[in-house]
C-alpha cells in the first residue's frame, strides 16, 4: 500500500535477540500507540491469539505472526521507518472486502496482488492512526472466513 516511497529496511536482524515490546517501544516512538491499539483490538475481536515470532534469515530478521488457533492471521514486518502489517485472504474473503468500505486503494491493491495458493497478500505501513479502521475491517474479514 504506497510502499515505494518507504524504506524497506530491515530491524531486528539478530537471530539471538527476539523482538519485546520494549525494543518495539523503542523503535517506534511515534507509532508504538498503534500497535498497542492494534493489539487490543485484536484481543476484543478474537480472543485470546498466539504470537510467535519467527526469525526468516539474517536479510530479513524477525517477523511476528499472530495466530487464532492454528491460523494465522496476519504479520507484523518491523522495518527501520515502520511496520507494515501483512494479510493474505483467500477468494472468499476477497470477495467480502470488494463489497466493503474499505479504503479502495487498498482494495484495488489486493485484487492486483499476485495470487498463491494460500491466497492474496497485502502489506499496510502504520505510519498513521487513519489507517487503523481498514486494518480492522480486514480483521474481521479474515476471522470471518
Amino acid at each position: 500500500m504506497g510502499n515505494s516511497n518507504l524504506e524497506q529496511e530491515y530491524i531486528f536482524l539478530d537471530k539471538s535477540v527476539v523482538p519485546t515490546e520494549e525494543l518495539l517501544e523503542e523503535a517506534y516512538p511515534k507509532t508504538y500507540k498503534y500497535w498497542v491499539e492494534i493489539q487490543e483490538e485484536v484481543k476484543k475481536t478474537c480472543g485470546n491469539t498466539i504470537p510467535e515470532w519467527k526469525f526468516y534469515s539474517k536479510k530479513y530478521g524477525w517477523t511476528r505472526k499472530t495466530m487464532l488457533k492454528k491460523r494465522n492471521l496476519f504479520f507484523f514486518q518491523p522495518y527501520k521507518t515502520h511496520f507494515n502489517l501483512t494479510y493474505i485472504f483467500g477468494d472468499k474473503a476477497i470477495v467480502e472486502i470488494e463489497k466493503s468500505d474499505i479504503t479502495q486503494k487498498i482494495i484495488e491493491e489486493l485484487l492486483a496482488a499476485k495470487k498463491y495458493a494460500e491466497g492474496r497478500g497485502i502489506s499496510i505501513p502504520i505510519i498513521k492512526k487513519s489507517v487503523l479502521k481498514d486494518i480492522y475491517k480486514l480483521l474481521e474479514i479474515k476471522v470471518k472466513n
